[in-house]
């Protein structure tokens, strides 16, 4: 069974989504809900894997599930495109992989221990990470 995109002026392809449109709803969407020091990890240039990594935290389990659920129906309805979301039942660590923006949202103590941070930085001092919020 085949999904078509929303009707609401979503392109036809959701392959063809901006990327810079994608991480604006997606920094907006966490904004939204108050997640905790939200960045942008840039990737573009260093690896294929997407163009930004978002790292994000909320306050308990159920803020973490929720602002992902959340974005997840938010992409879906803007540009109708259906996002892969891992780590929902337990929502220590979600990760929504929206192809060229992946986000990761964390319960504070857990992003601290994995420190994704400091692993994507590659080197570069901390001015490369966009702080937003």
């Amino acid at each position: 069974m085949t999904e078509r995109p929303a009707e609401n002026g979503s392109p036809a392809d959701p392959s063809s989504v901006d990327v810079e449109d994608l991480h604006r709803l997606v920094i907006q969407s966490l904004d939204d809900d108050q997640a905790l020091e939200v960045i942008t990890i840039p990737l573009a240039g260093k690896s294929n894997i997407a163009d930004h990594m978002v790292v994000a935290s909320g306050r308990s389990t159920r803020q973490v599930a929720s602002m992902a659920v959340k974005l997840a129906d938010k992409i879906k309805e803007r540009f109708g495109k259906n996002v892969r979301i891992e780590g929902l039942p337990a929502a220590d660590w979600v990760l929504i992989d929206a192809d060229d923006v992946i986000v990761h949202i964390f319960r504070p103590e857990v992003r601290s221990f994995y420190n994704l941070e400091r692993m994507w930085a590659f080197g570069d001092s901390d001015s490369s990470l966009a702080a937003r919020g």
